[in-house]
């Protein structure tokens, strides 16, 4: 399908959005972080969010009417991914309050006060609710039986792990900008991510270069049928020649797809490594360096997702 800017910029940055509140509403119930850049972080965290729902507009074709669509959510998972979206702002709000104040709150010696049951209840309903948007955007997707490259059963991993990678790495470098030591399990779990993803993208990746499973009978709604086209639908472009059609060559699919890992895993890797074996390593630029590679692998890898995708419908056309 033809990738669509605005909806590529909507999965990447708010993926990356909701794996930074998940993180960072996971820290805050660890309390083994200072308040101040669990504060950043999920401030940064919803920026992304806003900038992603707000980029996924551009691609409406009424973006003033999109209020409308919160109504279906029981058969909707666009709806769903829009009232869990809204409805994640309310926790993750509570909790950067709550950190406010532990952070705004005099210094005193000895460990830091023990989590309380509101921070725990809003921490939880952040990573909760933050993983189920991601879940629903995938779901948008994968829901589509049209076309098998969505319909397949790697994709929601896919964005949930995503989600994680950029969101941790992200995390880890606020952390290690605003000072905070970092031991290295935050450059092992990147590390393991990555090539988890590595790995599911390979998968995933093999099985969409097996032929297309279905036939011009499965695309005109008569499965079984040998369907022979006497001519060609219509003689100019339309919606679906321009959206549902559109060709990429393998080559360069090939190429964009040794990019993507070359950024999404590779330079995470090969990053995160030096960080887990030399603890005092001034891990600042190194997370950084590797949140930038991962987002930009996911930016990469999320326009080969949809530039990839083949309706059942060119078998017709």
């Amino acid at each position: 399908m033809h990738p669509a800017l605005s909806v590529i910029f909507f999965t990447t940055l708010s993926g990356a959005g909701y794996g930074l509140l998940a993180w960072s509403a996971f820290a805050a119930v660890g309390g083994r972080v200072p308040g101040w850049p669990l504060l950043l972080g999920l401030a940064t965290g919803l920026g992304l969010v806003t900038a992603g729902l707000v980029s996924s507009l551009f691609h409406l074709g009424q973006p003033r009417r999109a209020w409308r669509a919160f109504s279906q959510w029981r058969t909707s998972w666009l709806s769903r991914e829009g009232v869990l979206a809204l409805l994640t702002y309310l926790p993750a709000l509570a909790l950067a309050a709550m950190l406010w104040g532990d952070a705004a709150a005099p210094a005193h010696p000895g460990p830091g006060p023990a989590p309380r049951a509101g921070l725990w209840a809003a921490a939880l309903l952040t990573i909760a609710g933050a993983l189920a948007t991601v879940v629903c955007t995938a779901m948008i997707y994968a829901s589509l039986k049209p076309i098998p490259a969505w319909r397949h059963r790697l994709v929601v991993p896919g964005y949930l792990l995503f989600a994680l990678l950029t969101g941790g790495l992200l995390l880890a470098a606020i952390e290690a900008v605003a000072g905070s030591r970092l031991e290295n399990g935050p450059a092992l779990a990147a590390m393991v991510l990555a090539l988890a993803l590595w790995r599911l993208k390979r998968r995933y990746w093999r099985d969409l270069d097996a032929p297309l499973p279905a036939t011009r009978g499965d695309a005109v709604g008569l499965p079984g049928r040998v369907v022979t086209p006497f001519e060609r639908p219509h003689t100019e472009a339309n919606y679906v020649t321009r959206e549902m059609a559109f060709a990429l060559a393998r080559r360069h699919a090939q190429r964009l797809r040794r990019l993507a890992v070359l950024l999404f895993a590779a330079v995470p890797v090969l990053l995160m490594l030096p960080v887990w074996i030399f603890v005092h390593l001034d891990a600042a630029p190194w997370y950084a360096a590797a949140a930038l590679g991962a987002l930009a692998g996911a930016f990469v890898e999320r326009w080969l997702f949809f530039a990839e995708a083949r309706h059942v419908v060119t078998l017709y056309y």
